[in-house]
């Protein structure tokens, strides 16, 4: 399978801050034409496009064409998966700060 036909990996595609910048637009709006949030970038259209192409190849972004204007929307559900990641973690840690009050109060 070569690479375009792969899905891209949702961590991958949320690593550059220019693409979760883009998330963050689209998740306060229902849905953004393409002119729109190239004006929130110092960037071109071209450029701010290949970064919509990447989140919408990980299924982070829909598009549709309105005439000649296409306008995106969020898709969140790819993100449950980081979510999860992340909440495993929040449990280590809550867990290890715990222990580490407990021993904090046994030093008193």
């Amino acid at each position: 399978m070569n690479e375009k036909n792969q899905e891209r990996d949702v961590y991958v595609a949320i690593a550059d801050p220019t693409r979760r910048k883009l998330l963050r637009l689209l998740a306060e709006e229902e849905e953004l034409p393409l002119y729109k949030l190239t004006a929130q970038f110092q960037m071109g259209r071209t450029a701010v496009s290949k970064h919509l192409a990447i989140l919408k190849e990980a299924g982070l972004v829909d598009d549709r064409k309105v005439g000649r204007e296409t306008r995106y929307r969020i898709n969140a559900t790819p993100l449950r998966e980081i979510k999860d990641w992340v909440s495993f973690y929040e449990k280590f840690w809550t867990d290890n700060i715990t222990i580490l009050r407990s021993i904090l109060e046994e030093d008193k």
